[in-house]
């Protein structure tokens, strides 16, 4: 969730610093610092709050230097404060660090060095590492930092400095995200792509208990024995100015609108010149192994959970594969039961690094059960451990509520859908060609959507000041429901539940009043009569109707205060279209609420810690 950037050159270290933790501000943070090493003294800035807080003091107090690191927190040991942030220094002031994760042995540490001397500021598990360092430095502090390490348990990435080696960065990562950025002269160290973008687009992916030692005239990698890692630099392709608004006026409104563009890049080259296959590049497991699963069982967080569901229906139907779908937190806790080569777990996650689901995959493949990830971020950590991967192409996603990244899980699902029911049998060359002919028709539509948003701004000028909203979906479109929801109480803080729509009557429809928006999923499918029936009850008890139904149906408009349509299109592919309206609707009432659309409060982007 925090951001980390650091730099080694001949530059001034705090410009590059703070350009990169702006870019980072997405991750969420209560604080920001940073540190600098020059002419034998280092120097530290830290400041609750806003990152412009940090901006202004070092403008008016510069820290001129060509070491660095900063750092954005997000509080997980201490709470907010200046003393909590980073980054930490050891008792005499000469080192300091910067650290995202959570160092879990760190009370027993803490007593340790206590002990031993060490005098404590902060209330963090990081500053521990701080006096770790302190206490194994001879001279050398990438020797240090190796041998701190062996001592601690837990998730970390660092950035460390000293102020008797001006030339010296030392960066290390456990089960938190770091990457290196290689220029010309002069290195870079941060927690995400987008920090990095406008100064070199050559990074170095570290791996957990990898060290590495940067200077201005290169990289060295090892593991926390000091044996050397041969690692390769990967060219990132993504342009800066994917990481910017584009003149929209926050990223969320933009993601949503790239959803287009992000659904075509996902199924670009992965339909067969033939039309009635699907090819899945980096799937690598054999075709007699995925022909031998028996079980699928989906893990996620959040908005890729509910993705997991909408892939639960479409596996189940076309591939007549049974599929559980778990909370990844609740997953590698529960001693799950998981048979090799009969099982098959999928992980769906936008950054490739949350914490909960990496453990679950790694529970996983522990008891000896192949891996298939949905991961947005190439080189994440979740992508390089999985056995098969399928890349959403969806780019950077800014904006901390999950727009087009949702789109691209569900895109990959039906992807991954055809491709199994392809090997099994249970989808001919037929209907597979039937199938994907008409998933290349759903960016079009969503551009069709795009383009009126009129009734979308009706309804949140009409409800703006509701304090509670309910969503209702079934079938493919019951996940819709719950994503939709989230949406709303993750942007506009009203309160939000999505309910299978027939169950209602098993105690949500006590909620009914006057002054309840109810955002009912009802486009012509299979439970589409079922679905009306429901609407009806709700408008029986005076609930106020906001469909989302089907273009041309006219019938709808007799059951509902409002009708959004959206194009016709089979229920299978139906969630892709409706995601669309109901993110729009919660932007427009985050908008008419005055809220801050991409860094809602309490969220971050991105759950690295438990």
């Amino acid at each position: 969730m925090c951001g980390i950037v650091g730099y080694i050159g001949k530059r001034d270290a705090v410009p590059i610093l703070m350009e990169g933790l702006q870019r980072l501000e997405y991750r969420g943070y209560d604080s920001a610092g940073a540190a600098v090493v020059s002419g034998g003294k280092l120097a530290i800035r830290k400041k609750l709050g806003k990152l412009r807080e940090l901006r202004n003091s070092l403008e008016e107090t510069p820290l001129p230097g060509g070491l660095g690191i900063g750092h954005t927190r997000w509080a997980t040991h201490g709470q907010p404060s200046e003393i909590n942030s980073h980054p930490h220094a050891d008792c005499s002031g000469d080192l300091c660090l910067v650290h995202n994760g959570i160092i879990e042995n760190y009370q027993e540490l803490k007593k340790q060095l206590q002990a031993e001397g060490h005098d404590f500021k902060s209330q963090t598990d990081t500053e521990i590492v701080a006096h770790l360092v302190e206490k194994y430095y001879k001279g050398d502090l990438f020797a240090a930092v190796q041998r701190a390490l062996l001592d601690c348990e837990g998730a970390y990435a660092l950035g460390v400095v000293h102020k008797d080696e001006p030339g010296v960065l030392v960066a290390a990562r456990c089960g938190s995200p770091l990457i290196i950025g290689v220029g010309e002269g002069e290195q870079f160290i941060a927690s995400d792509v987008p920090a990095i973008l406008k100064q070199t687009r050559e990074v170095i992916y570290l791996n957990d208990g990898e060290v590495a030692k940067l200077t201005s005239e290169g990289v060295i990698v090892t593991d926390l024995k000091g044996n050397v890692a041969d690692k390769e630099q990967v060219h990132i392709d993504w342009d800066a100015e994917a990481a910017e608004k584009a003149g929209y006026p926050h990223f969320m409104l933009k993601e949503i609108n790239e959803q287009p563009r992000v659904i075509r890049d996902t199924l670009r080259g992965r339909i067969a010149k033939s039309g009635d296959n699907v090819v899945l590049d980096d799937m690598n497991i054999s075709d007699e192994e995925l022909k031998g699963i028996e079980k699928i069982i989906i893990i996620s967080c959040g908005t890729a959970w509910h993705a997991g569901i909408v892939g639960k229906y479409m596996l189940e139907e076309h591939t007549r594969i049974p599929v559980e779908v778990d909370i990844a937190s609740e997953f590698r806790y529960r001693n799950p039961i998981l048979v090799p080569g009969k099982h098959l777990v999928m992980s769906v996650t936008q950054s490739g690094e949350t914490a909960d689901t990496l453990a679950s995959i790694r529970e996983a493949q522990r008891q000896g059960v192949k891996v298939v990830s949905i991961v947005n971020v190439v080189g994440s950590t979740i992508a390089r451990e999985s056995d098969g991967v399928i890349y959403t192409q969806a780019g950077p996603e800014i904006g901390v509520a999950s727009t087009k990244a949702y789109t691209s899980q569900v895109t990959a699902f039906y992807l991954f859908t055809i491709y199994m029911g392809r090997l099994n049998g249970t989808i001919s060359s037929e209907k597979a060609a039937k199938l994907l002919a008409e998933l290349q028709t759903v960016p079009g539509m969503i551009e069709e959507i795009l383009k009126d948003q009129d009734v979308i701004l009706e309804c949140a000028e009409a409800y703006k000041e509701a304090v509670s909203a309910l969503f209702l979906g079934r079938s493919y479109n019951f996940p819709s429901a719950l994503e939709g929801a989230l949406k709303l109480k993750e942007i506009s803080y009203i309160h939000a539940e999505g309910y299978g729509a027939g169950e209602m009557k098993h105690g949500p429809i006590a909620l009914v009043d006057d002054k309840l928006p109810v955002i009912c999923v009802a486009v012509k499918s299979a439970v589409y009569d079922k679905m009306v029936s429901n609407i009806q009850e709700i408008r029986a008890r005076a609930g106020k109707v906001i469909a989302v139904a089907t273009r041309g149906d006219e019938d709808i408009h007799r059951h509902a205060d409002h009708v959004i349509s959206i194009p016709q299109i089979s229920e299978m592919f139906s969630p892709l279209l409706v995601a669309v309206p109901l993110q729009l609707f919660s932007y427009h009432m985050a908008i008419a609420r005055g809220c801050d659309v991409d860094q809602p409060r309490n969220l971050a982007k991105s759950v690295t810690v438990e």
